[in-house]
């Protein structure tokens, strides 16, 4: 058994290092690319008339609606998925990695990943459907009305397989572990005690479908989001020297890292962007194809309008909550503590609240990774009932509850690893729908007077 889970872990890492040191790399940035410059800019032309549209629509009260959601529902369920432990511990490996010149590469991938998911919403409004009742789109419906016949089934049923396995199962796993961690530094309490608590708030949230998941995001999101910018501003505030310093590293050494840190250090500007573009991409899901399956539910006036409002959910993640975790740790000068992932983000936050430090990121990581776990648990739901049918979801439910306790009291980088593989081969049949769509995109955008 040993030699098995030594090579399936070996197998693992050799598939991530292809899929995210390379493949999806240059696949990604050049869908962003792609999109960006046939659409025109459209992130940055419509950029004002999605902060109007966000703040317009904000409510922690959606309403009620006869079908779908709210688009500013939507929208807090898709950055309940975005925003999670990645945001806290993703720009910590990016920085610890990559050097602080990661977070510009971070930025620039932001930027064009926006137009990325400006087209998949797009694309997921156009092509939901309404079954048993419900609204419901993603990417196995614009997979779907891309390739007919048994192609086009096979990518859609490869796309959800790996969905369901990434996000539902693996990914709640280790979001749980998470949390688990956390509230054990903090306060001492036993994991596999958080992990029950958090599965039954968990069950309690899945039994009442996608209202009530988009009821909970619309409260918990902005609260989080809130929380977490006070906190980092207080330490900025704390630490202004160190910022003028952070931004001067930030630029300087995403184009000339040796002139900053010495030859000595090993960071390269191909590090500083692999990891960059990499940790950016996968924090704030712009070509996975996870949040389509949000966007799709919002009741909008034409489909284009919930893309403008679903770029919002990336410059949000990236350049606020992302942007926010880096400035911390290179203001507070705790990259000198050679520690990488959490831990560094941890030292950081401590570095200013003491022993309070603990308790705000265990509070942090509760939210950022519940809600995820719960924006997550939704994105795979609706793979399920399209491979098996409704009836499948009370089986799903009961393994994602089960998951997410086992979690809490696991070393899961084998099973946190294995989720990174998953998410990568979303990408895949995600991109080879969403590519040749762009004709539809351009066409709706100009049909609304976007483009």
């Amino acid at each position: 058994m040993e030699v098995f889970m030594n090579g399936l872990a070996q197998f693992v890492a050799v598939m991530n290092k292809i899929l995210w040191d390379y493949l999806l790399l240059f696949l990604l940035v050049f869908t962003g690319v792609f999109f960006t410059l046939r659409l025109r800019f459209v992130q940055v032309r419509h950029f004002k008339t999605g902060l109007k549209t966000l703040f317009g629509g904000f409510s922690l009260n959606g309403g009620s609606h006869e079908r779908g959601l709210s688009s500013f529902q939507a929208l807090t369920t898709a950055i309940a998925a975005q925003v999670g432990t990645g945001n806290i511990a993703g720009a910590a490996t990016a920085i610890a990695s990559g050097g602080p010149g990661a977070i510009f590469w971070m930025w620039v991938s932001a930027f064009f990943g926006m137009a990325t998911i400006y087209g998949e919403a797009t694309m997921a409004q156009k092509t939901r459907v309404v079954k048993d009742g419900e609204v419901v789109g993603g990417p196995i419906y614009y997979i779907k009305a891309v390739y007919k016949g048994a192609f086009g089934k096979f990518v859609a049923g490869f796309f959800s397989v790996a969905i369901i396995l990434a996000l539902g199962f693996m990914g709640n796993m280790v979001q749980s572990n998470s949390i688990g961690d956390s509230f054990a530094n903090a306060f001492g309490v036993k994991t596999w005690c958080v992990g029950i608590v958090v599965a039954l708030i968990a069950a309690l949230i899945f039994i009442g479908g996608v209202r009530r998941i988009a009821w909970v995001t619309e409260k918990i999101v902005p609260i989080m989001a809130l929380l977490y910018t006070v906190g980092c501003l207080f330490i900025l505030v704390m630490n202004l020297p160190g910022v003028v310093t952070a931004f001067r590293q930030i630029f300087v050494m995403a184009f000339a890292p040796q002139s900053v840190v010495g030859g000595a250090a090993g960071i390269t500007v191909q590090k500083a962007m692999r990891f960059g573009v990499a940790r950016g991409l996968f924090s704030n899901e712009a070509g996975m194809g996870s949040t389509p399956h949000a966007h799709a539910l919002a009741n909008v006036a034409h489909p284009t309008d919930q893309g403008v409002l679903a770029m919002m959910g990336v410059f949000i993640d990236t350049f606020i909550i992302l942007t926010m975790t880096a400035l911390v740790i290179l203001s507070t000068g705790s990259l000198e503590s050679g520690l990488t992932g959490s831990a560094l983000a941890q030292t950081a936050f401590n570095s200013t609240f003491g022993s309070f430090g603990n308790v705000f990121i265990a509070i942090c990581m509760f939210f950022f990774a519940f809600t995820t776990i719960i924006g997550w648990y939704f994105f795979g739901e609706v793979n399920v009932k399209a491979l098996f049918g409704k009836g499948a979801v009370k089986i799903y439910s009961v393994l994602a509850i089960i998951f997410i306790m086992i979690g809490s009291t696991l070393k899961v980088d084998l099973v946190w690893n294995m989720s990174d593989m998953f998410n990568g081969l979303m990408v895949l049949p995600n991109l080879l729908g969403l590519l040749p769509s762009i004709g539809v995109v351009i066409a709706l955008s100009k049909e609304s007077g976007k483009l």
